[in-house]
């Protein structure tokens, strides 16, 4: 339980009279140096516009590690007052169990749907049609980033695609450079793979394999591409020894390696340390072959909590998240795009100006995230899988292709 404190405060969203100042946890794994930045925004942000206090929760290790803890307090009823998901089908049981607080008053106050876009960020917080999260933030994993000194020292060109950095990777490799930094933990070369996946075969591909569940259509000569495409990116990140992802951003952002498929949340570590895109570095939405994002993100949960202070402090930060003032200072630091379509981002950096240009176009170009078409389950299943090849040279493109088929036939 949460420490309440004896301080009377001002009426809440609940429509209570009054409500007692809270000291509120909130759980998140935002622990990366750009990260942290970040976060520090929304406990500045709540401090200050509210009589709560923010708690900060922080679970170091990433999503992976961080959500079953999560998770675990929530159904073992210690839960936090709020705490960060991602956009997608993570929450579903917690929300059927009733277990989360139904936020549709808030958005209906604040005019949520007319300001999240794209609305399917909105959806992803939606159950039987009520609200059940705040969505915060954009996030695409459709991003490499390259080291524009690394390509000096290697005297070759930054490349302007995918198929330009292959062929650049003897030139790398000959000046002592890693060209594919990567960390070594299954989500990211999962995450990874997915970007290969849309960028080498395609959003047409991707939507039929991983939208529609068409096994056939992962067995079929253009998926193969993609996996061999992952097998060249397999090779190329052969030599990159470091655990966590932002340890592989640091190797681009230091000169040591050529470039990292992440998503755009690295954007937050070249700016702690004091890197300028396109002078520091260069980044290539889609590989340079697609001009394509997927709109996956974050989202805050509150956990139900009898007490209605707790409550009413719930429901403040939850309508703050979404102020345009707490969205652009937090999604400056965060490398992210914000999901109100309505905020002014004039001073964002070349990159994010690029991913902003592309959500703008809509269509086509932006595309769910895997977390909105494929349960956890089946995702980590594909995470296995890909992991297993990417840490065996001798694991053919075909059979893996064919593992990933079964899985997919399978799929919910």
């Amino acid at each position: 339980m949460k420490t309440i404190t004896g301080i009377l405060a001002a009426t809440a969203l609940t429509g209570a009279s009054a409500a007692y100042a809270v000291d509120l946890e909130v759980t998140h794994w935002w622990t990366s140096g750009g990260e942290a930045e970040a976060v520090r925004e929304f406990a500045k942000a709540f401090n200050e516009q509210t009589e709560h206090t923010w708690v900060d929760g922080a679970v170091a290790g990433g999503g992976n590690v961080a959500r079953p803890i999560f998770v675990s307090r929530i159904l073992g009823g210690d839960p936090m007052g709020a705490t960060q998901f991602n956009h997608g089908r993570q929450t579903e049981e917690l929300i059927q169990a009733g277990l989360m607080m139904d936020l549709t008053d808030v958005a209906e106050a604040e005019g949520w749907k007319d300001l999240v876009n794209p609305p399917s960020l909105l959806d992803a917080c939606t159950l039987d049609g009520r609200i059940y999260c705040a969505p915060i933030n954009i996030h695409s994993w459709q991003w490499m980033w390259l080291s524009n000194k690394a390509f000096e020292d290697a005297g070759v060109p930054i490349p302007t695609n995918w198929d330009e950095f292959v062929a650049a990777g003897p030139a790398l490799v000959a000046a002592g450079k890693i060209p594919l930094a990567m960390g070594q933990q299954p989500w990211q070369q999962g995450g990874a793979f997915n970007v290969i996946f849309t960028a080498v075969g395609g959003p047409e591909l991707a939507e039929r394999i991983m939208g529609q569940k068409d096994a056939e259509a992962a067995r079929s000569p253009e998926f193969l591409k993609v996996w061999e495409a992952a097998a060249q990116a397999r090779e190329l990140s052969a030599n990159s020894n470091v655990q966590d992802w932002n340890q592989a951003t640091n190797l681009v952002i230091t000169g040591q390696a050529g470039g990292q498929i992440m998503g755009d949340w690295a954007q937050g570590e070249f700016a702690l340390a004091g890197q300028n895109a396109g002078d520091d570095y260069t980044c290539l939405p889609g590989l340079g072959l697609q001009d394509v994002l997927d709109t996956g993100g974050d989202a805050i949960y509150f956990p139900v909590n009898r007490d209605p202070a707790v409550t009413a402090a719930q429901k403040e930060l939850a309508a703050l998240l979404l102020k345009p003032d707490v969205q652009v200072a937090f999604n400056e630091k965060k490398g992210s795009m914000p999901v109100r379509g309505d905020v002014d981002m004039a001073s964002v950096n070349e990159c994010m100006k690029k991913g902003l240009d592309l959500l703008a176009q809509g269509g086509s170009v932006v595309v769910p995230s895997i977390e909105l078409r494929l349960s956890a389950d089946t995702i980590a299943e594909i995470n296995d899988l890909v992991t297993e090849f990417w840490f065996d040279p001798s694991y053919p493109p075909e059979e893996a292709q064919e593992v990933y088929a079964d899985i997919i036939s399978r799929a919910k």
